[in-house]
């Protein structure tokens, strides 16, 4: 594992450094650092009308093959493009979910018509994907989703209700996993993956209010909704393997930027410890020490994760990485409300607004239970990077 850049790559970081220190001002100078944890609803349409900004200047999709609209940077410039991005606190990406999901799903098992059809929007910006995968009772069980589809001439008509759908308000496309093949002899076999437009009669959104006071995320029910039947992707069935794919994408260069926005976070808190005098008390100050090793620990372990992996899937070792930030994350959080000590339970003003911190803090609640539970990650680590034993499941 090689920890150091060249002399090429740091020339290409002040490239990055530059850009976004000239294109972060005027009307995007109020984008700066919002979009964040718990601040995911802040400013969506100058957040929107910044993402063709970056597409029109090739600033998305940065690790994409050429032919696809992207930049195809090795591994180590996508990191530093996702590092520069959070160092000069850029605006939470509305295109995230389109381009590392959905986009290297398509580019792995997608036809040359969908991916002529739906890589460019994503490319330029003009499109927002979210992501339709739990439902009421199919949250860490993805294999029971109850959403269903079936051909009535050249379209699929979906009937179901997804849940916990991360800007299903304000997406043109939504790509579904629901069944469509009743008589399969399992659940996984019963599945596919679908691309549905929004924007129709038959679905609804409806936005869930969190203890943040904001609602990102929402509830879609489909009511004969539809969708071209070759919005399929991978044939009839194979949904549960498309999907796992997709899930595979989540971890890649882009948690080093995310972990860049961590130590904005965490550099935050620490000069309000300075300011306030909370950096004085040993406990507190102990803790902020254990964040920052924590954070640097994470840091290493990405890039020896990533490292020597161009192209390849990633190690085993990679699984630790959601249970062992999301933890990092949740008790920097509670980190966060004891270094503000009383100033923590004040309101910013009414009814209910909320600091950034307060926010921050409340949502880190939710880093340990979205996108799999530490309970699931314990479980999906015993079994699939030790070897153990599976968890006995309860007779059918």
């Amino acid at each position: 594992m090689d920890l150091h850049f060249s002399e090429n790559d740091e020339a290409f970081r002040r490239e990055v450094a530059e850009w976004l220190n000239d294109n972060l001002t005027g009307e995007f100078e109020e984008v700066r650092g919002r979009g964040g944890p718990g601040d995911e609803h802040a400013l969506v349409e100058e957040r929107r009308q910044w993402e063709r900004v970056l597409g029109a200047a090739g600033w998305t999709c940065v690790g994409w093959p050429v032919e696809y609209g992207g930049r195809g940077l090795p591994l180590h410039q996508q990191v530093i493009f996702y590092e520069e991005y959070a160092r000069a606190r850029a605006p939470g990406r509305a295109g995230h979910i389109g381009e590392t999901l959905l986009g290297p799903t398509l580019m792995a098992f997608g036809t040359e018509a969908q991916k002529q059809r739906f890589l460019p929007g994503i490319v330029s910006g003009e499109e927002l994907w979210c992501q339709g995968y739990s439902e009421p009772n199919a949250g860490s069980d993805l294999a029971n989703v109850q959403t269903r589809a079936e051909l009535d001439g050249d379209e699929w008509v979906i009937h179901g209700q997804k849940v916990w759908t991360s800007w299903s308000e304000w997406s043109e496309w939504c790509f579904v996993v629901c069944r469509t093949e009743p008589d399969a002899p399992s659940n996984h076999r019963a599945l596919s993956y679908l691309l549905v437009p929004m924007h129709q009669q038959g679905i609804e959104v409806r936005p869930i209010l969190q203890i943040t006071g904001t609602a990102e995320f929402g509830e879609v029910f489909f009511d004969g909704a539809r969708t071209a039947s070759d919005n399929i992707v991978g044939e009839r069935g194979a949904g549960w393997k498309v999907a796992m794919g997709t899930l595979a994408f989540e971890r890649g260069a882009s948690t080093l930027g995310q972990q860049h926005q961590f130590q904005n976070e965490l550099d935050e808190i620490i000069e309000i410890a300075k300011r306030n005098g909370a950096a004085q008390d040993p406990v507190l100050r102990q803790r902020l020490v254990d964040a920052w090793i924590g954070l640097r620990i994470m840091r290493f372990n990405a890039l020896r994760v990533l490292s020597g992996n161009e192209g390849a899937e990633l190690g085993p070792e990679s699984m630790i990485t959601k249970i062992y930030w999301a933890t990092w994350h949740r008790e920097m959080g509670k980190l966060a409300m004891d270094v503000l000590g009383a100033e923590s339970e004040l309101a910013e003003g009414g009814p209910y607004e909320l600091t950034q911190l307060q926010r921050l803090f409340l949502y880190t609640r939710s880093d340990t239970i979205y996108a799999g539970s530490n309970q699931i990650q314990r479980n999906l680590i015993s079994e699939r990077a030790l070897g153990m034993p599976r968890e006995p499941r309860p007779a059918s």
